[in-house]
């Protein structure tokens, strides 16, 4: 079953989201395995992040990869991901 995951990156800039995302593209294989859906949002005090995942393992594999990054390029943490059992998910 998906899983929606909100997670918020205060004192995150777009600048910063955008260098680790060209990280994470950068790398070999199938970084993003399992995401279904993406979005960053801009806030005034920072980002928020909405993934549609394939499942809680397909999400816990990606943060085992991106979270050594971006501590390693200095970003603030995050809050603690909340994560939500989908009931449907579709795109028009």
């Amino acid at each position: 079953m998906a899983i929606l995951m909100k997670t918020e990156l205060p004192g995150t800039t777009t600048d910063q989201y955008d260098a680790l995302n060209s990280r994470l593209q950068a790398l070999p294989g199938d970084t993003f395995a399992g995401c279904i859906s993406h979005a960053c949002v801009a806030t005034g005090t920072g980002l928020e992040i909405y993934d549609l995942w394939e499942s809680r393992e397909a999400m816990q594999t990606f943060m085992g990869i991106v979270m050594p990054i971006a501590q390693d390029m200095g970003l603030p943490p995050g809050t603690e991901p909340e994560i939500h059992q989908t009931h449907a998910h579709w795109t028009p």
